[in-house]
């Protein structure tokens, strides 16, 4: 299916490159191989990265038509009565999965439309900034799924940072900047839980109240994080599900918590904690 085998399974801190991963909590081992020379050994990691670039500049490209398919409802000539149902009859790909390519094509949409905003920055771009754009920044589908429900916030932050750059004149806005720019935002995004509601109530005890629920917030977003450890983005509920069980077992937590979690570490919504968390 073709989401697998774009996704890139990555750590805790993903911004689109591979996380380590301990050799011991391997199912099998590697037969014995002879040491490879220093030459060796770098030519294979060139080879690593090349193929991982081209994973990311998948998901981009991926995501621009995912984008322009759903835009034009591509559905309704074929025959079918929803996005959902022409995506399991065409690709063999879930509903969730479906609607997950929709989140990475509107992340990567609003960091475009951030990134070509301006003019100094459409400068270091083709003629067609967005499109060049969308292979540039080297973001996971993971983490381009874990911000798309605060895209603006994402957005915002991009441009706020890279106007400032521009003003400053200290730092040619080049494409290596742009690009750090948007990875560092992203990053800085997702790993912060979403902020709570601007007023806080007038009333003492649920003001306490609302702080509890806050930290409680906080708590599980850093539970899902670590969720998507075992469980990656691109799985849907049923198949993290079978792969979450015995951990939530482990650690004395309901599964149906741990799939909560899960969820509001990739959407960053607070409602995918009703019934459960909160």
């Amino acid at each position: 299916m073709l989401p697998h085998a774009l996704v890139v399974p990555a750590g805790a801190e993903d911004d689109g490159v591979v996380g380590e991963h301990n050799e011991d909590q391997e199912h099998g081992v590697e037969p014995a191989r002879p040491p490879l020379a220093t030459a060796q050994a770098r030519e294979m990691t060139a080879g690593l990265r090349e193929a991982m670039d081209d994973v990311r500049r998948s998901v981009a490209v991926l995501a621009a038509r995912v984008r322009d398919a759903h835009a034009a409802r591509v559905w309704l000539p074929l025959g079918h009565s929803s996005w959902e149902s022409y995506c399991d009859a065409e690709f063999g790909i879930s509903r969730a999965q479906a609607y997950r390519l929709l989140d990475v094509a509107r992340a990567l949409a609003a960091i475009h439309g951030a990134v070509a905003a301006g003019p100094e920055t459409s400068r270091t771009r083709d003629t067609d900034p967005g499109a060049a754009a969308a292979l540039d920044y080297g973001l996971s589908q993971r983490a381009l799924i874990a911000v798309s429900s605060r895209s603006g916030d994402v957005a915002e932050m991009i441009t706020r940072r890279l106007a400032t750059l521009a003003h400053s004149g200290l730092q040619a806005l080049d494409e290596a900047t742009v690009r750090a720019v948007v990875r560092q935002a992203v990053r800085d995004i997702r790993t912060a839980p979403p902020p709570p509601p601007a007023d806080p109530p007038a009333d003492p005890t649920t003001a306490a109240l609302r702080r509890v629920v806050d930290d409680l917030a906080a708590s599980t977003h850093a539970i899902g994080e670590l969720m998507l450890e075992v469980a990656p983005a691109y799985l849907s509920d049923i198949e993290a599900a079978d792969v979450l069980a015995l951990l939530c077992d482990h650690i004395g937590e309901p599964l149906e918590h741990g799939l909560a979690a899960r969820r509001y570490a990739m959407s960053g919504d607070r409602r995918a904690l009703h019934g459960t968390v909160l």
